[in-house]
């Protein structure tokens, strides 16, 4: 039975509490970081910066985030733990929305940073908005409330404010509720042509006679593209898209030139972009169809393209006048359109030079990890009595969506097997990864940007061993999300550590980061796999953790260069390098217990090559399961279209001839292997087998 909105937020609440007590965060940072996930995810936002800012003159803040395209967002909380849904009415929104925009406009120009403390988060906000006032092009804020929005309330128009336009989002409960229930769904873009540019988009139908979606095609105008990206940013983009931008992060210099010295051969020059759309308004113009609204627009091929337009428009002052894009638009059927988009978009980006296997939920490491989870038990935490496994949910709701059809009783029984605090994402995997394995500075940069450096890594590690990514792998990462967890709260429980600060996040990353440094420099490792076992962490670690983080909140409070330790200072190379200079200090505060727990680079490589060795086989068994389940009928058409396409080597051809004898002849090992690629080759082809 479908949750109601009066469900919703009672269980919301009940989130909130008990997360804020599993954090060790304060409800409202909970209830803050829960929506910002949430529109992370969805393109809204890339991340949040928290800070907790109440002044008696009418300012507030809770937190921020500047993006690397001059965009800032600012949002405001309306929470107070409210026992009941309430409404929120226009005059609440009006007044709320005040304050932020008191509290911007008073750091812009009347120079606010200089009443505030200088160690404090809204010191360095203020400080931050004056400093880069001039390279702002929008400002977005964002109200996130737990009351529902009333009917009355009319939609707030954009302002200028210390010449930049403020946009206004509002987020309530009834808008959070409708995320959740369209099951991983994002809330759809509806651009009306007509009201938005004046006239409509020429275009010509392709009749492919399709019965789940229809195609068109057009020649989209460049000023038209970015301002849609303008507008509406990273919500205009595709998943994964959005992950490959975020690998990439420059404009490409062959677009540029072309939009600076030769605008009218840009058609000509580029491969345009794909898109897809949930429906579209389509009237007969005096010459060709034209394409009036579109709802739901997604680029899922050419994201390089949309940004490289509006940059080289906005820092070059560029004119795209003459600037055409080829723009192929499938309009897929809604009920079809979790299945079908992010098929489109994975073909569609074969040709990118980035071929990171994780950026899309649906590939096989993500797949790998997600059957571990199902599968693999992790001990009994001390005390309890029964084993439980960790979630990890590779695709937005499926932890939802794993429960939406049980009964009560049911879900009681799912979550004592999978607690909510044993749920991990994409994100949070690449987190607890980079945060040991790459330079900490990714992971301050926020959920997205490390996402996709994290992505782009282990994509190119799948390509050459996925044998790596084995049963070992899984544990190791649920011990990481251990110690990290364990971090925040040893860091959150300091008498130094100031509650609802911005920077706890940096700590527990350079602190983690710190406790690597330090085994390396002795050639050991952490402890993983004990971690693992216990389901828990180490007093002596949990000893050397706390060590650490005191030495990185000395290098905040107390800096021998005089220069700020804000966020942006995590963000830079010379904070690592800071740190790592002056790490014997560290070395020098850790006790004997802690040296001693360390283990041996030999013996992790040991248990390494074992599991790597179980993975071998067991990814052997799960070919030959796979080759013997299809039809040899299917392995005579791969083979006769391969074949007619001269695609085929001779020992493949020759494999694909023991194939078409299933079930009467079964491949070796060795050949399912190859079969198996022989496979993915045909799907690049656009083979496929039912």
């Amino acid at each position: 039975m479908e949750m109601s909105l009066q469900d919703f937020f009672h269980e919301f609440r009940q989130e909130i509490l008990a997360g804020g007590a599993a954090n060790n965060n304060f409800h409202l940072q909970e209830f803050v970081d829960f929506f910002v996930k949430d529109l992370a995810e969805t393109g809204f936002v890339e991340d949040v910066e928290f800070c907790h800012y109440r002044a008696p003159r009418g300012m507030r803040v809770d937190g921020y985030w500047f993006d690397e395209e001059g965009a800032l967002s600012l949002f405001i909380a309306d929470y107070e733990s409210r026992k009941e849904l309430l409404s929120l009415t226009q005059t609440d929104i009006t007044a709320i929305f005040r304050r932020l925009v008191n509290f911007f406009e008073s750091s812009g120009k009347k120079r606010l940073w200089q009443e505030l403390e200088v160690t404090s988060p809204e010191y360095s906000l203020a400080r931050q908005i004056e400093d880069r006032l001039g390279s702002l092009r929008k400002i977005n804020l964002f109200l996130l409330s737990e009351r529902a929005l009333s009917e009355r309330v009319k939609e707030l128009e954009s302002e200028v404010v210390c010449d930049k336009p403020i946009f206004y989002h509002v987020w309530d409960m009834a808008r959070l509720y409708r995320q959740y229930s369209a099951r991983g769904r994002k809330e759809p873009l509806d651009l009306d042509f007509l009201q938005m540019f004046g006239h409509g988009l020429p275009c010509l139908r392709v009749d492919l006679q399709a019965d789940n979606y229809r195609s068109y095609l057009a020649a989209l105008p460049g000023n038209v593209l970015a301002k849609l990206y303008g507008d509406y940013d990273s919500r205009l983009l595709e998943q994964n898209v959005r992950t490959f931008l975020q690998a990439r992060g420059n404009v490409n210099k062959g677009i540029r030139e072309t939009i600076l010295n030769s605008p009218t051969m840009f058609f000509a020059y580029n491969n345009g972009i794909t898109a897809t759309a949930q429906e579209v308004d389509v009237d007969q113009g005096r010459e060709s169809l034209v394409i009036t609204r579109i709802r739901d627009l997604q680029i899922v091929n050419g994201g390089q393209t949309t940004a490289s337009l509006f940059h080289t428009q906005r820092k070059d002052k560029a004119s795209l006048d003459q600037v055409f894009v080829q723009m192929k638009l499938s309009v897929i059927d809604p009920e079809k359109s979790e299945e079908i988009v992010p098929k489109i978009s994975e073909y569609a980006n074969t040709q990118n030079p980035v071929k990171a296997a994780d950026f899309f939920s649906n590939s096989p490491f993500h797949l790998r990890m997600e059957e571990f989870s199902r599968r693999v038990l992790a001990p009994a935490h001390s005390g309890a009595q029964r084993e439980t496994r960790w979630f990890y949910e590779r695709a937005r709701g499926q932890y939802a969506e794993a429960q939406s059809k049980l009964t009560l009783a049911e879900q009681r029984k799912f979550k004592a097997i999978f607690p909510k605090n044993q749920l991990f994402t994409k994100e949070d995997l690449a987190k607890y990864e980079n945060v040991w394995d790459e330079h900490p500075k990714h992971v301050s940069k926020g959920r997205q940007k490390n996402f996709a450096q994290y992505a782009t890594r282990i994509g190119k590690t799948w390509d050459v061993s996925p044998e790596d990514f084995n049963e070992q792998y899984f544990k190791r990462i649920v011990a990481r999300a251990i110690i990290f967890r364990e971090t925040e709260r040893i860091v959150s429980a300091q008498p130094w550590y100031r509650p609802g600060g911005s920077l706890r996040s940096y700590i527990v990353y350079y602190s983690l980061a710190c406790l690597g440094e330090l085994a390396n420099r002795r050639k050991r490792v952490i402890p993983f796999a004990s971690v693992w076992n216990q389901q828990d962490v180490p007093s002596a670690l949990r000893e050397a953790i706390a060590a650490c983080a005191s030495f990185i909140n000395d290098h905040i409070t107390q800096p021998s260069d005089n220069l700020p330790r804000d966020s942006e200072w995590f963000k830079k190379d010379i904070c690592w390098s800071t740190l790592k200079d002056d790490i014997s200090t560290l070395e020098a505060r850790q006790s004997e217990s802690f040296w001693s727990l360390l283990v041996s680079r030999e013996e992790e490589k040991e248990q390494n090559r074992d599991a790597v060795k179980t993975q071998f086989v067991d990814d052997g068994i799960a070919a030959q399961k796979l080759v013997v389940g299809i039809p040899a009928r299917h392995w005579q058409r791969i083979m006769s279209e391969l074949s007619a396409k001269k695609l085929l080597s001779e020992k493949e051809h020759g494999i694909l001839a023991v194939a078409i004898q299933i079930p009467s002849k079964i491949p070796s090992e060795k050949q399912c292997r190859i079969l198996v690629e022989i496979l993915e080759k045909a799907k690049c082809e656009g083979i496929t087998i039912g």
